[in-house]
This record gives C-alpha cells, sequence and structure tokens, in this order.
C-alpha cells in the first residue's frame, strides 16, 4: 500500500505555532485512522484547528512499488 498524506501549512494565521498546528493536525488524524478504510483509492480532507482544508490523504495502491535491487559490484578490471 501506498499511504501519502500532504499538509499545506503556509497559511497558518501569524498568531499561531505552525509546528503546534502541524502537531495537533497529525494527532487528531492518526486519532481517527481506525475509522477509515485503507483500500486503493482511499482518501479524504485534512482540516487545521479552524476546520480549514489544509491538505488530503490518499491511498494510491494496495502494494508498494518493489525496492531497487542493491547495487552488484562487476569483477575488477585488470
Amino acid at each position: 500500500m501506498r499511504f501519502l498524506l500532504e499538509v499545506d501549512i503556509d497559511d497558518t494565521p501569524p498568531d499561531a505555532d505552525p509546528a503546534r498546528e502541524l502537531g495537533r493536525i497529525l494527532r487528531y488524524w492518526a486519532g481517527n485512522l481506525r475509522h477509515y478504510d485503507l483500500g486503493g483509492g482511499a482518501g479524504s480532507a485534512v482540516h487545521d484547528s479552524a476546520y480549514r482544508e489544509v491538505g488530503r490523504w490518499t491511498v494510491t495502491g494496495t502494494q508498494a512499488p518493489p525496492a531497487p535491487a542493491p547495487h552488484t559490484p562487476g569483477p575488477e578490471a585488470p
């Protein structure tokens, strides 16, 4: 499964702490994860504390792409 989470906090109000707001968003989202079906194509908007849409999470597939093969050095040249 490939899971993507994108959150844009560039428009956080000047009196708000961006790190604190992002932490709140992530805690809220993680706490509700059990309510979602994580099958391919699933997704939902992500909201900040003012309930403004600031991002989205999506499941883009049911399998992760294969890992690249490890580099195997060839025979030494004479």
